[in-house]
């Protein structure tokens, strides 16, 4: 018995190994756009990924956000100046608009039941767009000037969009654990 069980224990330590040593993590990830970052962080829940360039001289970033989604749902990143958490984040956001093209741009979670309109962030954002490859939509921008080099900072993803309007995420342990610490000088 133990001789005919010790093909079985191998063939599932070797498909065990193949499968860790290919699973994706930001450090092996390669933009189609051939965008290059220097830092980037795997994040702990909603299979998402964060890439960026830090300028010190500037107190800018160049970040790409990226997270498995399906094309009828949607992505945020966001820094939340005042705190940890939801409320008071200055959010990126990225969806399919109505027309099937990728849409992207900055809105602010003032409370638990945003607008999740358009709207002026408390520091600039540029060059933003998204795009969507292979079941995962990625949101690219620069930020900054930042006050601090380290953030709080959230990521969040919903199954819907309605009137080109992201609708609430849901309140999963996932979701709610969507938070964290970001240093861009030491990741």
């Amino acid at each position: 018995m133990a001789l005919s069980s010790t093909p079985i224990f191998l063939f599932c330590t070797l498909i065990s190994y193949l499968l860790l040593s290919s699973a994706q993590t930001c450090s092996n990830y390669t933009f189609a756009s051939n965008r290059v970052f220097s830092s980037c962080s795997d994040l702990p829940y909603l299979h998402a990924y964060l890439h960026w360039n830090y300028f010190p001289s500037t107190r800018k970033a160049a970040i790409a956000y990226r997270a498995s989604q399906n094309y009828e749902g949607w992505i945020a990143w966001a820094i939340n100046p005042t705190g940890a958490g939801m409320v008071g984040s200055q959010a990126l956001v990225a969806f399919h608009n109505t027309n099937g093209s990728m849409t992207a741009y900055p809105t602010s979670i003032t409370s638990y039941n945003p607008s999740m309109l358009p709207g002026d962030l408390s520091f600039q954002v540029s060059n933003i767009s998204a795009e969507y490859t292979n079941n995962e939509m990625t949101i690219f921008a620069l930020v900054g000037p930042l006050n601090e080099t380290s953030v709080d900072h959230v990521w969040q993803a919903g199954s819907s969009v309605s009137n080109d309007i992201p609708q609430m995420h849901s309140i999963s342990l996932a979701n709610l654990q969507s938070v964290g610490y970001l240093d861009f000088l030491s990741g």
